[in-house]
Order: C-alpha cells, then structure tokens, then sequence
C-alpha cells in the first residue's frame, strides 16, 4: 500500500536542544541509568545469569519482567546513535548476557521452561512470552536502524525462527493473552529489508516464503487469529484480551488499554505492509471512536484500575483515571502509524496532546521516579514513597522510584531516546513537520531532493517557532507545517515580507527558496476555557484550562494556607497569563462552603461562594510538572461558577 507519508530515518533529524532536548539529556544521564540501577539491583537481569546455567533457580520479578530489559536496551540502542563509551560498555554487557541465556533451538525467556519452571506455552493468557520476545525483536530493530554495532539482531532472528516454527501455518493456532509481538515483527521485518531470517538465523539470508518475509506472515497470522476465542476464560471476559472480536469488525477499542493499542498499532502495519485497506479502516474506525469517547483530556487512556481497561462510553472519571503511562505511550506508536496511513493530521494533534500531558506527566523531574498511573484528580495529598524500595503499581500517590510491575520507566525511557522519530515524515516532494523542538533535518524526499531546515523555538511554553533552510528548497519541493488544531485561524507564517493566516490543518512553504530564507510560524497561546461533553457525568459542570499544547492543573500548594483543591470553584470570564510565562494562567477563585446535613443532598442545597482569603487569584500550571514541590492535592477538571453565582462586573 501507498501511504501518503513515509517516517525519517534516524539520521535525518536531531534534536539539537530545548525542550525535547532537556528531556534526551535527562533520560541519557538519568532515566536509563536509573533502570539499570533497578533492573539490576532486583534480579531480572540476573534472571538471565541463573537461565544461562541450565540449573535451577528462584525467578525474581513477575513473569514479563525480560520485557523490561529488552526496553531498555532498545533505549540503550537510540541513544548510541551518538557514540557514548561508558554506555556502550553497558549495552555491550547487557547484550552478552541475554544472549548467554538464549537455548539451542533460539527459544529465550527466563520464567518458562528451565528447571523447576513451567513448560514453555503453557500459559498463553497470562504467561507473556511471545509479549516478551517482541520487546526482543523491538530492541534488535532500534540496533539495525540506528546503526549501531550488536550481537541482539543474531539472537531475535533465531528466536523468530522458533517462532515461526511453534506459531506459523505448521504450528499452534493461538495467541499471546497480552499482544505486543504483532507490532515488533513487523519492525522487525521492516528493520531487516522485509525478508525472511531462514532456517540460519543470519539476518538478511533468504527465507522460503517469498518476498513478504516470515516476520510479515507470521504477523499478519497473529493479527487474523485475535477476537476468535482461542485464549482461556477469565474474570474480566474475552474483551480485555481483544479476543472476543476479531480486529476486522471491532468498532472501537476495548479491554485492556495497552493491550487494545499495541494490537491495534501491530495491524496497521500490517494492512499497509499488504495493501489491506480493509484492516486499515477497521483500525482507523477503532481509533475515531475511542478518541470521541474514551480519551482523557490529557490523551490518557484507560478509566478502569481493576482490569487497566478504557471502561464505557464517556466513563471517564478524573479522581479515578487510570491512564497509565505505557497506554499513553501505545497511543503514541498507534496515532503515528495512522498518521502516516492516512496523512490526517487529527493524529498528529493526539500525539502532541498526549505527549505534552500524559507521556512526560510520568517521570519526576529529576528522572528518579515515576508515575505509573495518571490521576487528573488526587483528592488528597499524597505519601512520599520510600526511595529504596519499589512500590504497587497503582497505590503510589507520588512518582515512585520502582514498581513490581516496573513496565513504565523503561517504557518512557525508550520513547524519550527515539522521540525525534514522531517529529517529521517526508512525501513524495514534501517535508513535513509534526512536533516543534530545537532540531536539525536533512530528510531525503522520494523525488530524490533533499530538503534541509533547522528549527528554533521556545514551544511549548512560548509561541514562536522559527525555520531557516540550510540549502535550497527547489521548485518541485516544500515544507508542510502543522497547525496544532487549537490555532488554527489565528496562526501566522511570515517570511519577512509576506504574511499568510493559516486557517487549516497546514501551512506550506513552497519552493524555489534559496538557501538561507527564514520563516517564523506564530502559533498564538492565550489561555482556553475547555467545557467536557454533557455526557461525561464524572466532570459535568466542570472546566478545564488549556494553553498550547498544555492542559492546566492546580495544587494546594498554590492556594491560600488550609484550603484544598476539594473547596474551590473558579470564574472562568477571569482567565488571563500568569506573570512569568512558563505557559501559566492565573484564575479567579471562590470558596465553596455549603451547609451541614445528615446527607449531602436536599431538594434546595444552599451553595455559598464566597471571595477566597488573598490572594483570590491562584496560578495553574502544566498537568504534567505536578507533584514536583511535594505531596499535594490536585485537579484538572474544577466547579465553574454559573452566571448567577458570578460577582458582579465593575464598568471600571
């Protein structure tokens, strides 16, 4: 299939600094050294040390956890773009030691099949295997595509091979409980030229299935075979699996939020891959209708804490919004997918919704802990977790340094070295540009021109986003900038003489331009007032702050001593820019106070809404920096007063 855009090769565009820029550097002297800390320090990697043995041994960690080594060594590859010889050594000893563990047939996991152990496959539901081995094969295609020198793409193309063997048109007709491998083989066969392994195991040999590849069959086999019932019974229904509906005829996602996002992002590359539009719609049908009703503000996804699933229609409660960070992530992979598929620069706004919101909500400022889930109401302070210990999961009401389901550090920790790669896609005569950051592009068009810019900015947090070409745009050649949907119709694009109002999805810069041509994209921020559907019963009556790309929240913290986020309501007709910039907004509060009864409910329920206490105005701030200055309550959605209850306006 043709899709409209084609995504950059990693060389082609370098974050050079700024925002995005600051959080690379975090993530390379922070992030990833604190997952190798942890990954260490509680045994999973060890857990390959005691597998390369052949004896027996205690597994430490749950099932998954080779999942989150594979992670990081995927992050570990992308940031090896640039040569780092400290880092190196690590990746290098980390990559002997997976490979140590790998048994003669290419099967690799060290929860199954050793000694003492369960037998291999014999819990495709909750086991995690083949879930497992596509963080593998997503590890080794980081290392062909950045061009880095790794044993990994030897060992993840011996375990496709047994893959294939066990899974493939001879073997079982079943599926992994959690998808994720759909995805990774298809980056897999792309990574290594779209052909087959063979029977070798070296990457690149010919295989005997044709031009497609056997990482492309068996894909498309993994994806074919969800929603058919082949996995067991459980509590939560076949729903939470994907596997009640076969992907095809599903009219949204559903189930677990992660799972539902991974599958779904694994089949559009395989309907483009095959020139499946059929699959292609189905997904792109999934996605218009989980983004219209089960998104949070924030771009999380997923209402449920009991089964980490999206929930119904509108259920999207902000106090118990689960929106893990690893959904958010998936959202990401699947909005790009689609973006390229289609060129419908609706996707590209989720991204950078979720991104800015939901994504870098997770790591705490100084890359040392996490937040799992994503609450966009924390009713009560939160504890200060222990900082040598890891935590549960989704009891942790501050960021915490570890979990024994430690799936988002890693998670974060690879989306971070790679981010740039959501950034820009070429056409056939076009560069086009998704995400604004301090950044250098020298991207190849498939005309055959090469189109070279650098771009300055302050984005997100001020509004101006400069572009200045490094060699001559040609006349057959452009740059597509987009318009984030929030300023669309008060954009402006000036070349310094000329000035054109961008009232679409994009703004063109159209060739010939001679090396040198400046441009400067105005992207207007004053502060937005955003109500929810009438539908969300959980935020009814309710407001959201907006600005750029930002959702706003507010903490105690910020308020008057004694007063909590729980006793306020604000005047949304008093919204304005916050001295300082940093993308605040400062808002007229009120107080509200009502009277005691045996239940919180009357026919008539007097509300009083007094002046708080100065300072009355109170500072919001991005969603994502909560939580940064301490325990606090929070919250994103607030009570806006009704005309009636609003003071008075001076004609002053």
């Amino acid at each position: 299939m043709t899709t409209p855009l084609r995504p950059l090769e990693p060389d082609e565009l370098t974050i050079d600094g700024g925002f995005w820029g600051d959080y690379q550097r975090l993530n390379e002297q922070a992030i990833i050294q604190h997952c190798l800390h942890w990954v260490e320090r509680i045994g999973w990697v060890g857990n390959f040390d005691a597998a390369a043995t052949g004896e027996a041994y205690v597994h430490a960690g749950v099932e998954f956890v080779d999942s989150e080594v594979y992670k990081l060594l995927e992050a570990m590859a992308w940031e090896l773009r640039e040569p780092e010889a400290g880092l190196d050594a690590q990746y290098k000893e980390l990559v002997g030691r997976v490979a140590a563990a790998q048994e003669g047939d290419g099967y690799l996991h060290t929860a199954f099949g050793h000694p003492g152990q369960r037998p291999r496959y014999s819990d495709l539901e909750w086991g995690h295997e083949l879930y497992c081995f596509g963080h593998l094969f997503q590890a080794a295609a980081a290392a062909l595509r950045a061009g880095i020198d790794s044993d990994l793409p030897r060992v993840a193309a011996r375990l496709a091979d047994h893959v294939y063997a066990e899974f493939g048109p001879d073997g079982r007709n079943a599926v992994c409980g959690h998808p994720e491998i759909e995805l990774a083989l298809m980056e897999l066969h792309r990574a290594t030229g779209g052909v087959s392994t063979g029977s070798t195991g070296e990457v690149g040999s010919t295989g005997e299935v044709g031009s497609t590849g056997r990482y492309l069959e068996l894909a498309r086999y993994f994806v074919d075979r969800r929603g058919h019932g082949t996995l067991g019974e459980i509590e939560f229904g076949a729903a939470y699996f994907q596997d009640d509906v076969p992907v095809r005829e599903a009219d949204t996602l559903r189930g677990h939020a992660v799972r539902a996002l991974y599958l779904a992002a694994g089949a559009v590359d395989v309907a483009v891959d095959v020139g499946d539009d059929e699959l292609l719609q189905a997904v792109n049908r999934q996605w218009e209708h989980a983004v219209a009703r089960r998104t949070y503000l924030t771009g999380g996804m997923g209402a449920h804490h009991q089964d980490e699933a999206f929930g119904d229609d509108f259920e999207l409660p902000p106090d118990r919004a689960y929106a893990e960070t690893c959904a958010g992530i998936a959202s990401v992979m699947l909005s790009w997918r689609l973006l390229l598929a289609t060129g419908d620069q609706r996707h590209a706004d989720l991204i950078e919704r979720t991104l800015y919101n939901n994504v870098i909500s997770s790591p705490r400022a100084d890359g040392k802990a996490f937040f799992y889930v994503n609450t966009l109401h924390q009713r009560v302070a939160g504890t200060v977790p222990d900082e040598e210990h890891h935590s549960a999961r989704a009891l942790a009401t501050l960021r915490a340094p570890w979990f024994e389901v430690s799936c988002c550090p890693t998670n974060v920790a690879r989306t971070l070295a790679n981010i740039g790669m959501y950034f820009a896609s070429t056409s056939d005569h076009a560069l086009h540009i998704h995400q604004y950051a301090d950044m250098t592009i020298r991207a190849r068009l498939d005309s055959g021109a090469t189109v070279s810019a650098e771009v300055r900015t302050g984005y997100p947090y001020e509004q101006s986003v400069s572009l200045t070409l490094l060699d001559d745009l040609d006349a057959e050649s452009s740059i597509v900038l987009r318009v984030p949907a929030w300023a669309r119709g008060t954009a402006v694009l000036s070349d310094g003489i000329d000035r054109v109002v961008a009232t679409d999805e994009t703004v063109v810069i159209s060739g010939p331009r001679p090396a040198g041509s400046p441009y400067v994209l105005q992207l207007p921020m004053p502060p937005r007032v955003t109500r929810p559907d009438p539908r969300i019963d959980a935020v009814r009556g309710q407001v959201a702050i907006e600005r750029g790309p930002f959702v706003l929240a507010v903490e105690d913290v910020d308020l008057p001593a004694g007063v909590t986020v729980n006793d306020i309501a604000i005047d949304a007709s008093h919204v304005a820019p916050a001295e300082g910039g940093g993308a605040t907004v400062s808002v007229q509060l009120r107080r509200v106070d009502g009277e005691e009864h045996t239940l919180p409910y009357d026919e008539e329920f007097a509300v009083e809404r007094s002046r708080l206490d100065e300072p009355s105005v109170v500072t919001f701030r991005p969603y994502h920096q909560w939580a940064n200055r301490g325990p606090s309550t929070m919250r994103v959605w607030t009570p806006a007063l009704a005309d009636h209850d609003a003071p008075a306006r001076s004609n002053d």
